[in-house]
């Protein structure tokens, strides 16, 4: 089987390439620091405890800090707008339900719409 000339120069050239790429290409670990969970709702509440033992086998599992955060406030959505501006980058998570995760969002926008 003869190649063409030009074939043959791209996968010499991709051959070049691939141990370059491969370096640059890896993937740092996960929780490289703290994450934060935000629970919506004051502490010691249904949502609160739920939270709190998510931490701790997330704790025990990732092997990082994790801090959970109140912020209540306007039914849940002054702790769900924090984590909606948060970096997007993974350590800042919310823990809700329904109420603050749907129903929030849609009066938020059919108020803002009239």
């Amino acid at each position: 089987m003869k190649l063409p000339r030009r074939r043959f120069l791209h996968l010499a050239a991709g051959a070049a390439a691939l141990p370059t790429m491969s370096r640059a290409a890896w993937a740092q670990t996960y929780p490289a620091r703290p994450i934060t969970i935000i629970v919506p709702f004051p502490a010691g509440g249904p949502t609160d405890v739920i939270g709190r033992i998510l931490a701790e086998r997330m704790r025990a599992t990732l092997g990082q800090t994790v801090i959970i955060e109140n912020v209540t406030g306007a039914n849940g959505t002054i702790g769900v707008g924090r984590v909606a501006r948060a970096a997007p980058d993974g350590y800042t998570i919310s823990i809700g339900h329904w109420s603050t995760h749907v129903v929030n969002e849609r009066s938020i926008n059919s108020s803002t719409t009239c």
